[in-house]
């Protein structure tokens, strides 16, 4: 008698240049490298390639500007690192352009934040961000991409503005938008994170003592 072969359940897991392999519906902090992160985001074209230039506009570039727009007014590393990560995901999944993320539905933003809470964790942030700096971290996406749009990716400035909100005061600089090649853009990703890293793990200045007043019986 011969037996059914049961069949093998769906494979969840990728595995990564750096040898870990990374389980997509329940991500282990434990699996999450640097190195992997900024060699995908590298990869990753914004806008589904859709962009002017002679190489992808990648998701590691555009990180590296939020984080910029952030670094102006959020004095603390953590928030600022957070902004660097905040679509580290994508290294696994893709950008997902936001059409298709509608389509797509819930399963989709599931999936997103527990490898989003997984990030946080590997290095030292919170699961969950403050609301305040959730909303800050949107609100240097969205002039990004609005920058990205009316710049590389044919868009009239009207139309962003309306899908993405006028930028505002915000000003950034045409130059940082020219897409660059995908290992210039890793190691400046790895160089942004070293440095944002360092500052985290430094030893805070001890507080000054102080000073002890001469008691009132002290010999002089």
């Amino acid at each position: 008698m011969s037996r059914t072969k049961q069949p093998q359940p769906p494979r969840v897991w990728q595995r990564m240049l750096s040898g870990r392999r990374l389980d997509l519906l329940d991500p282990s902090p434990l699996d999450i490298e640097i190195s992997d992160i900024a060699h995908g985001l590298a990869r990753v074209a914004r806008w589904n390639g859709q962009t002017r230039g002679d190489c992808a506009f990648s998701v590691a570039q555009h990180s590296l500007i939020v984080e910029q727009i952030v670094a102006g007014h959020e004095p603390d590393p953590r928030w600022r690192l957070a902004a660097l990560l905040h679509d580290a995901p994508e290294y696994v999944i893709g950008d997902m352009i936001s059409p298709f993320k509608t389509v797509l539905g819930g399963d989709y933003k599931s999936v997103e934040k527990r490898l989003q809470a997984a990030v946080h964790l590997r290095y030292g942030l919170p699961a969950s961000l403050p609301a305040p700096v959730v909303k800050a971290i949107k609100a240097a996406d969205q002039v990004s991409a609005y920058f990205e749009a009316t710049l590389l990716a044919g868009f009239e400035t009207r139309e962003a503005a309306k899908l993405f909100g006028a930028p505002g005061t915000a000003v950034c600089d045409a130059a940082d938008f020219a897409p660059r090649p995908a290992a210039e853009v890793g190691q400046a990703f790895l160089d942004r994170f070293a440095e944002l890293d360092a500052v985290l793990a430094a030893p805070r200045p001890a507080e000054p003592k102080t000073p002890r007043l001469a008691s009132a019986g002290r010999k002089r």
